[in-house]
């Protein structure tokens, strides 16, 4: 059995000592190309299987129609990860995109192109970053109803940074073209 950390402690590094803040991130999960579940469910045991890093949840699967996509886009899988971590936001990014790239992500110039596996962090703690690599929190979530959903689901007390929480949110957007799927089901083992 492996335990959760309390996200109100901080860990030492065994190799260096260095003391380490325990941060709550929220990711979010899609796919419209290729094996879908199978995408997603390799992200999620990809990021359980991150040192550092403890996954505490996995919201149910969505279906959702692409949001400014390319016409001919597929719908989309959709769900969220909870995790606790003490990596920096700028790993947990690195570990996203590496995981992205193990699923055959093309990267293209298109925008919302479709894709076999996206992995996008929404909030690590109270971090803030507003660069060209790395924004948080992510500055379109707070729109999306494919994260407020399935965030909403399996935190729901969940806050957005700045934006005040996620049902009040989800009560703006509205949850047009989301179905959620309880024929799918991510597994953390």
């Amino acid at each position: 059995m492996t335990e959760t950390p309390n996200p109100n402690i901080i860990d030492a590094d065994t190799l260096t000592g260095e003391m380490r803040p325990i941060r709550r991130a929220v990711l979010a999960l899609g796919s419209n190309l290729g094996e879908r579940m199978d995408n997603l469910q390799g992200a999620v045991r990809a990021l359980a299987d991150t040192p550092d890093v403890w996954v505490t949840g996995v919201s149910p699967v969505y279906e959702t129609d692409p949001i400014d996509a390319p016409d001919g886009s597929d719908r989309f899988l959709n769900a969220v990860v909870l995790a606790d971590t003490t990596l920096a936001a700028t790993r947990l990014l690195d570990r996203a995109l590496a995981i992205e790239d193990a699923f055959d992500r093309e990267r293209s110039e298109v925008r919302n192109a479709p894709r076999t596996l996206d992995v996008d962090l929404i909030v690590v703690g109270d971090r803030r970053a507003d660069d060209e690599q790395l924004r948080l929190p992510h500055p379109r979530a707070a729109e999306r109803a494919f994260v407020l959903r399935p965030w909403l689901d399996v935190d729901p007390q969940a806050e957005f940074p700045d934006r005040g929480p996620v049902a009040d949110l989800l009560s703006v957007v509205g949850e047009d073209g989301l179905q959620r799927r309880d024929d799918l089901v991510l597994d953390l083992e």
